[in-house]
């Protein structure tokens, strides 16, 4: 049975584009989310074709689509390769993920992502994982904790936050959103007060989620199992996220240059394709998710 969609899927039409489906090909949607952009996928494919999807999230589970083409594991895309092998796939023709929460994720109230709800400190993408935001906030070390401000917020007064929030949670733990607002408040300057909470909560998130680890681990698998001419089309929302995606397109790893064949050429997986896509005005009006997605198109040589 098919739930209510998670939101409008952002770049729909230049995302899959970019994976420019051939009729009998194998895809795989590793953020299914709502389906938007495997439906789209579908449709594009022809009777022979197959598209596999991950999503980590209980609640996709809702969303499924009853196509005898489509499959949906419900595991964390950080373990593609090992699910792919185990459903008979060694090679596939295209792979879209488009990162970052859910509009579903957010407006799930208890789920903790949003600024807009009280609710406990939890931020988990899947109820199976052991850390949540409070194991964070109550649990992290000054200077872990500092860390996860600085690295993942890019929020300046990170040594007085994580110093505040360790002063605070002696006297009582923090256990809900509204507690930690509350504790960070002299933090949350006039006017900006949800930029600086947004940075905060993004933070904390993408440590409960291991985001950034994780989508350096699907980007290392993504040379093997596309097949030469592979399409990779990659949606980002972050700073911190694109920057992985840009970098190991260009060169096939996260620091430093490319590798060099014995005869001095650069060795690297991936051509770009295209410049960099961003929405539209009009998408962006008509879904405000939109406004900092960047796509990123890639084909394997």
């Amino acid at each position: 049975m098919t739930g209510p969609m998670y939101h409008s899927p952002v770049l729909l039409r230049e995302s899959v584009d970019g994976l420019e489906i051939k009729k009998g090909g194998v895809y795989v949607d590793v953020t299914f989310g709502g389906g938007g952009h495997s439906k789209e996928i579908l449709k594009r494919l022809g009777a022979e074709g197959k598209l596999l999807a991950f999503d980590q999230d209980e609640d996709a589970l809702e969303n499924t689509i009853d196509d005898t083409r489509f499959t949906l594991i419900n595991e964390n895309f950080r373990f593609m390769k090992q699910f792919l092998k185990f459903y008979g796939i060694r090679k596939v023709d295209g792979i879209l993920a488009d990162f970052g929460v859910s509009s579903h994720q957010f407006d799930k109230a208890e789920r903790g992502f949003s600024t807009r709800f009280e609710a406990d400190l939890d931020m988990r993408m899947s109820k199976r994982n052991v850390l949540s935001a409070y194991d964070v906030v109550n649990k992290y070390s000054y200077d872990d904790l500092r860390k996860v401000f600085f690295r993942y917020g890019d929020l300046r007064s990170a040594n007085a936050m994580a110093k505040t929030v360790i002063e605070r949670r002696e006297q009582a733990l923090i256990k809900t959103t509204e507690q930690l607002k509350e504790v960070l408040q002299r933090f949350l300057p006039k006017g900006r007060e949800h930029k600086v909470l947004a940075q905060i909560y993004q933070a904390i998130r993408i440590e409960v989620n291991q985001e950034l680890l994780v989508i350096e681990e699907f980007l290392l698998q993504t040379p093997d199992l596309l097949d030469r001419g592979g399409r990779l089309s990659i949606i980002s929302y972050h700073s911190l996220e694109d920057r992985l995606v840009k970098r190991f397109i260009r060169s096939g790893q996260f620091e430093g240059e490319p590798e060099k064949d014995f005869y001095g050429n650069v060795e690297v997986p991936f051509k770009k394709l295209g410049p960099l896509i961003v929405p539209s005005k009009e998408e962006v009006a008509n879904n405000n998710r939109a406004r900092s997605a960047k796509l990123r198109i890639a084909e394997r040589i």
